[in-house]
């Protein structure tokens, strides 16, 4: 996707989050993030988006300290799913507007404006999944998305440390292969003794895992489990899997 397609990749994520949650409690637990309800994921979503969107509009070299952010929050969990499209549609105008290839701080592997729509897209993917399947309902991720999705997770996941320090432990021996079945998407990685590396591609994994693309994205958040096997076919070292995503959460 280019950066345009990027953009509206991600005004279709956070609308569908926005509809997840029209209607819904905000006060039922959500399972992925135990120690938050509906309410507390949408004002966690929110405020990186209004993070994202003012480091964006100023092209920031250093990383926003959020006590700097006038977060706006609403002065009740009702108020919520109004605070949240307004935060996304400010977000998305900024990035919309902004030069994709203009340098600017990020904690990924690309310091640039283009990192972030991409971010965003992926942050309110995952977190929208959360809230469908909080609510007993199946997430309908789209094909394209959840490919770039496990790419971008991939891609950046060694620079994640300062925040997911268990990342450092991802080396070693062994190798896994993620296979998509209803979209063009494989992945090979494999530990190395100083960390790990990954390339598109088929290949012969000490663990391989086949499933959707929309799955095979949850499975990498550690949304899904490897154990379901209506979803997943895995061959080989499955408690070499287990070890990967207990490391990997992010």
């Amino acid at each position: 996707m280019n950066y345009q397609d990027t953009c509206d990749a991600l005004a279709g994520a956070v609308q569908r989050y926005s509809s997840a949650i029209a209607g819904a409690d905000l006060a039922t637990p959500v399972a992925a993030t135990p120690k938050w309800t509906i309410a507390g994921l949408t004002k966690h979503l929110g405020s990186i988006q209004r993070w994202c969107e003012r480091m964006v509009r100023e092209q920031a070299r250093d990383r926003l300290d959020f006590r700097q952010l006038d977060l706006e929050l609403p002065a009740s969990d009702e108020g919520y799913p109004a605070w949240f499209s307004a935060g996304a549609d400010r977000l998305l105008a900024t990035l919309r507007a902004a030069d994709a290839d203009a340098p600017m701080w990020a904690w990924g592997a690309d310091h640039h404006v283009r990192f972030w729509p991409r971010r965003m897209l992926h942050e309110a993917t995952v977190h929208y999944a959360d809230v469908e399947l909080a609510l007993a309902h199946l997430p309908s991720i789209d094909v394209r998305v959840a490919v770039d999705g496990v790419d971008e997770f991939l891609e950046n996941l060694s620079h994640a440390v300062y925040f997911a320090p268990r990342v450092l432990e991802l080396r070693g021996e062994g190798s896994l292969h993620l296979h998509c079945t209803d979209a063009v998407g494989e992945w090979m990685i494999r530990l190395r003794p100083d960390g790990f590396d990954w390339e598109h591609g088929h290949g012969k994994g000490d663990v391989a895992v086949r499933g959707s693309a929309a799955d095979l994205l949850l499975l990498t958040y550690g949304r899904r489990s490897a154990t379901d096997g209506e979803r997943f076919q895995v061959f080989g070292n499955d408690g070499l899997l287990s070890w990967w995503q207990e490391r990997a959460a992010i």
